[in-house]
C-alpha cells in the first residue's frame, strides 16, 4: 500500500500532517514551511492566471 506523501516535497506524512486548502482543494502537507511555500505558489499561480499584480 502506497504510503500518503507530503504535496510540497514528497516526504512521508506522519501523524502530525497539516492540512492547507488550495483553489478549493484541500492537501496535506508534512510541516509549516511546506504549508507555507504552497501557498506562496498558489497566490503566485492565481495572480498570474487573472492577469493582477
Amino acid at each position: 500500500m502506497k504510503k500518503p506523501t507530503c504535496a510540497a516535497c514528497d516526504c512521508e506524512l506522519g501523524p502530525g500532517a497539516i492540512s492547507v486548502k488550495l483553489g478549493g482543494k484541500i492537501v496535506e502537507v508534512c510541516c509549516e514551511e511546506c504549508a507555507a511555500a504552497l501557498k506562496e505558489a498558489d497566490a503566485a499561480a492565481t495572480t498570474a492566471a487573472t492577469g493582477k499584480n
